[in-house]
């Protein structure tokens, strides 16, 4: 299994979670890019496999270089998450920068299927788990005639 898959599978595990994301960020054209999924409907893989910068929870995460994190996607009217995103079921959702340095590289989101509001600790929780990842996409970065992670 990819790495990023197994970290993904792990994370969602230990955060009692049905739903994940890593996105890999394109700086140039200001896109990310769907680098690994876990429990997303086949019918929504289209919707997240390029987000815009600035659009949905990822694209937010990067523009506002913070943290997102929606209690109830299903119920959601702050206009962060995008339409298709009730498609998925999940209530509550959060979202990290991965970061190599001060420089944002991707995200990686999680959401369960019931409302839920995560902690501090649990966003510090998963903003580490983000590291781990960053080191992931530089190590494969790294290495001549690897393809990156989600690329095969």
């Amino acid at each position: 299994m990819d790495p990023l898959e197994t970290i993904l599978r792990e994370t969602l595990e230990q955060f009692h979670s049905e739903t994940g994301t890593v996105h890999i960020l394109d700086p140039e054209k200001q896109l990310l890019h769907l680098a690994a999924q876990a429990g997303l409907p086949p019918q929504l893989l289209e919707v997240v496999k390029t987000i815009p910068v600035g659009k949905g929870i990822a694209g937010q995460v990067v523009a506002q270089d913070r943290p997102v994190s929606i209690c109830n996607l299903q119920t959601d009217s702050s206009g962060v998450a995008k339409p298709g995103a009730k498609q998925t079921g999940v209530g509550g959702a959060l979202c990290v920068p991965i970061r190599t340095g001060s420089k944002i590289v991707g995200t990686f989101g999680i959401g369960t299927v019931r409302p839920y509001e995560y902690t501090a600790d649990e966003t510090r929780q998963l903003e580490s788990i983000a590291a781990r990842v960053a080191d992931i996409l530089k190590q494969s970065r790294d290495r001549p005639g690897t393809p990156a992670p989600g690329k095969s």
